[in-house]
């Protein structure tokens, strides 16, 4: 069980892990081991998330997100299979923690009179000082 908020977890179960070769230097071993990591996660049939969790977490996963709605992140940043798998991992909490996370709603707000006068004066003056610009009349 991987913990992700107070009330919400994931099952192991739920994610996928295959190991792939990094690219990038590092001599014969980049070209034998498969450290990297691609961990899939599936957004859209998930029993642990509720459905707002999903959806906005769809939203943020962006193009890590395939049309079927499967998560991958790929990890290769460390030389060791087992780093990489944490660091995977905690992509995954990190984006869902996210996505948990309930946007607040927008208070409409208006400007003060204060601030609409001083907005009007401002334009006043610049429109004084554009006028002022003009040709000079000669005598």
């Amino acid at each position: 069980m991987i913990a992700i908020t107070d009330t919400l977890g994931l099952d192991d179960n739920e994610i996928s892990e295959t190991f792939i070769r990094a690219s990038g230097p590092g001599g014969q071993n980049v070209n034998k081991v498969a450290s990297a990591v691609q961990l899939r996660f599936d957004v859209r049939r998930s029993p642990s998330l509720p459905p707002p969790v999903r959806e906005r977490l769809e939203r943020l996963g962006g193009q890590r997100v395939s049309q079927d709605g499967i998560l991958v992140i790929t990890a290769r940043r460390f030389r060791s299979q087992e780093r990489n798998r944490a660091d995977a991992q905690e992509r995954l909490v990190a984006l869902i923690r996210r996505a948990a996370a309930v946007p607040l709603r927008r208070r409409p707000t208006r400007p003060s009179a204060g601030s609409r006068e001083r907005r009007l004066q401002a334009k006043a003056q610049r429109a004084r000082l554009k006028q002022q610009r003009g040709d000079v009349a000669e005598c």
